[in-house]
């Protein structure tokens, strides 16, 4: 692990970074890390696809001691998807250790839940609902729970999850340690921060567009053109994008025509039911389909590798919301592609947050099933 392997000096740790071909720790990993190992709380706002979920679990499976057979670390997400996702994570890096884990989820069967629970897993990850349940019924128990990390915390403090996290968090010893872990934060974030950690540290990372692999491209096209131009890109080599809509009815309006068109597509949107959503990031994800159309919201806390392209179908509000989506490809150390599809209107937005990015925005035209500079 390089002049970081002090950091994480677990032999089975240094083993599989050496397999996963990473070369050095990212620079949030590398702020946070000390951090957590001296046991200190932390809140940290970091963009998708920066690292963050290794900047936690990576001292976390450190400290687990294997021969305490009991839950010592619980992680809260607010989707099923990002709660299996980080349970893939540490079973990939527990790998050659002893370490347990196991995800709880509702809508699972509770029984074979509560087995799980019977095997004593060391680090525990779920939805807040889910692990509520399993501790009134007294078969999740909290006592010696040293960490809780909360992820995509900016989505955890809102009215539908913030009494069960301080529930949750209040179950276990005064002694824990509490990490909070999100792309965004908000005065509302700070404020529950501060009523539930104890001298924490707060780290922002600004996000890191200057990446040489990742190309940041525009196509001029009037709205009524964008899905036409959109079928095109479908039909491009290799091409696995995600694209970004503003609006749910417009989202509803491009995959009724790309699909009529025989674009082969799937869609994750906001009313998508849990197995709808499944099917979708399956096929995605395997490579079945060229396209991913989805919302800002709809696609919070998802890990997809491989992602050829980010296409802005609706060109993005502010500056955040360009980074976070953007930093969906060219993903650690891969190469990535971001076209926007600009119209005349949104020419002006486009200007303006290139002089706030400082990012040149390169125009392309759509020809012979690829991209090339305007004549």
């Amino acid at each position: 692990m390089n002049s970081n392997s002090t950091m994480i000096s677990a032999p089975f740790l240094q083993k599989n970074w050496e397999e996963s071909n990473f070369e050095s720790l990212t620079p949030v990993q590398e702020r946070v890390l000390p951090l957590i190992l001296d046991g200190k709380d932390v809140v940290c706002e970091s963009p998708t696809g920066t690292g963050k979920t290794l900047a936690y679990l990576l001292p976390i499976i450190q400290a687990v001691d294997p021969s305490r057979k009991q839950a010592q670390a619980v992680i809260l997400a607010p989707s099923r998807e990002l709660v299996m996702q980080i349970h893939q994570e540490i079973q990939k890096w527990a790998k050659g250790s002893d370490v347990t884990s196991a995800a709880f989820i509702g809508g699972a069967n509770i029984k074979k839940q509560v087995e799980k629970l019977k095997k004593k897993p060391h680090i525990v990850v779920g939805t807040t609902g889910r692990l509520l349940e399993l501790m009134k019924l007294k078969k999740l128990k909290m006592h010696e729970v040293k960490t809780i990390v909360v992820d995509e915390f900016d989505l955890m403090v809102g009215p539908e999850h913030i009494r069960e996290v301080k529930d949750i968090i209040n179950s276990t010893l005064k002694e824990r340690q509490v990490l909070f872990f999100s792309a965004t934060l908000s005065d509302r974030t700070e404020e529950v921060a501060s009523e539930l950690l104890q001298n924490h540290e707060v780290i922002k990372m600004e996000a890191n567009l200057d990446n040489p692999k990742v190309d940041h491209l525009f196509i001029y096209t009037e709205l009524r053109d964008k899905i036409e131009a959109l079928r095109s890109i479908a039909h491009f080599n290799g091409v696995k994008a995600l694209v970004f809509f503003n609006q749910l009815e417009k989202l509803s309006e491009a995959e009724e025509k790309l699909r009529y068109r025989g674009v082969e597509l799937e869609v994750l949107a906001g009313e998508s039911d849990k197995m709808e959503r499944k099917q979708a990031l399956d096929r995605f994800r395997a490579g079945k389909v060229s396209l991913l159309l989805t919302t800002d919201v709809a696609a919070r806390g998802l890990d997809i590798t491989d992602v050829t392209h980010v296409i802005h179908f609706d060109f993005p509000t502010d500056t955040k919301q360009y980074i976070h989506r953007s930093g969906r490809t060219g993903r650690m150390g891969a190469e990535g592609t971001v076209i926007s599809l600009v119209s005349r209107r949104e020419q002006s937005f486009m200007e303006k947050l290139s002089k706030e990015l400082n990012l040149p925005f390169h125009e392309k035209v759509i020809h012979g099933g690829g991209l090339k500079d305007p004549k």
